[in-house]
């Protein structure tokens, strides 16, 4: 036989060797569990020199690495109201009615109209590029913020969501100074400068009213509580929470434990819908198994009390889950 006849013999053979290996290695790879180490290391190799859906090194989105995460997560939903996408099924406003009950609600359709009018309808679906890396710091009120010194790590972050009264003033090197959006309700709200997001969490449809109200004539000054007839924040920059997306935060996430979603979980849910990365801060109690918030002295003054609307452990845990998947990372504090 000629020299290059066994040459173009043995090539072949050293082909058909390559292709019988490659095709029974993976088809191992995906039926025996005890290879799976093989595909998920060429993935994470593959992960180190590409950065996937977004620019960082890894994204909340990739849902391939947790059944558990994605079972529960979904983006479709929107987490935020623009009069587009205002319109709730039935269930969902029914549930949403149920929350706090009113006894003569105005027609939901009509203030909303009025809503859009006076607010923005471009909430913040901001930059998609493969590029972006949005950090976001999730800044709850716990007293384990208390001599943390997280200030300038809460501070670096793009966004930083706070929650209710949380005070910064006075409390810089442990909770930071900036902040980028603000979550309350009526009976929580509190002036905001001019460069924060309000983010309004409605409950009826009078909160809705209460917005409106608060941005214009001040003519509302009681819900079921007395609250603030107006308030200062920038109205260009108030974003509304979607009753939509709080039913799917109560249902997909919480298992429909609790009445509702706390203030801090809404929040949590939040960035992890709209964030590439998500840092929390100020969740759970603090060393000595307190519950307060940061700027109370009585460590036994403010506590996340068991009034049966927020179901606290089951919220946390989940949380923590959301820890150990590696898709937040928790900062217990002091």
């Amino acid at each position: 036989m000629s020299l290059p006849k066994r040459m173009k013999l043995r090539t072949f053979a050293v082909l058909f060797c390559i292709i019988t290996f490659t095709t029974l290695l993976f088809t191992y790879t995906f039926r025996d569990p005890s290879l799976y180490f093989l595909k998920h290391a060429f993935r994470l190799s593959d992960n180190f020199f590409t950065k996937g859906p977004c620019g960082c090194r890894q994204c909340i989105t990739e849902l391939d690495d947790s059944l558990w995460f994605a079972e529960h997560f979904n983006q479709s939903i929107h987490p935020l109201m623009t009069k587009e996408n205002s319109v709730l099924s039935d269930e969902t406003f029914k549930w949403w009615q149920w929350l706090q009950s009113e006894r003569q609600p105005a027609n939901f359709s009509e203030v909303v109209e009025e809503l859009f009018q006076v607010i923005p309808n471009d909430p913040l679906y901001m930059d998609a590029s493969p590029e972006r890396c949005r950090t976001c710091a999730v800044v709850g009120n716990s007293g384990n913020l208390k001599g943390s010194h997280y200030g300038k790590l809460i501070d670096s972050n793009e966004f930083i969501l706070r929650m209710n009264q949380a005070p910064t003033a006075g409390f810089e090197e442990d909770v930071g100074s900036r902040t980028t959006h603000h979550l309350m309700y009526p009976e929580s709200a509190i002036d905001l400068d001019n460069n924060t997001h309000l983010v309004l969490i409605p409950f009826k449809i009078l909160d809705l009213q209460w917005i409106i109200s608060a941005l214009t004539k001040g003519t509302i000054k009681y819900t079921y509580v007395p609250v603030m007839s107006r308030i200062k924040a920038n109205k260009d920059k108030v974003l509304i929470y979607s009753p939509t997306f709080f039913k799917y935060v109560y249902e997909s996430w919480l298992d429909g434990h609790g009445r509702y979603p706390s203030t801090g979980f809404l929040s949590l849910m939040l960035a992890i819908h709209i964030c590439d990365e998500v840092s929390v801060f100020g969740f759970g109690s603090d060393k000595y198994g307190n519950w307060h918030h940061y700027w109370e002295e009585n460590l036994l003054a403010g506590a996340f009390r068991q009034t049966g609307v927020h179901d606290a452990d089951y919220e946390y845990n989940i949380t923590l889950a959301l820890a150990d998947k590696h898709k937040i990372q928790m900062f217990n504090g002091s």
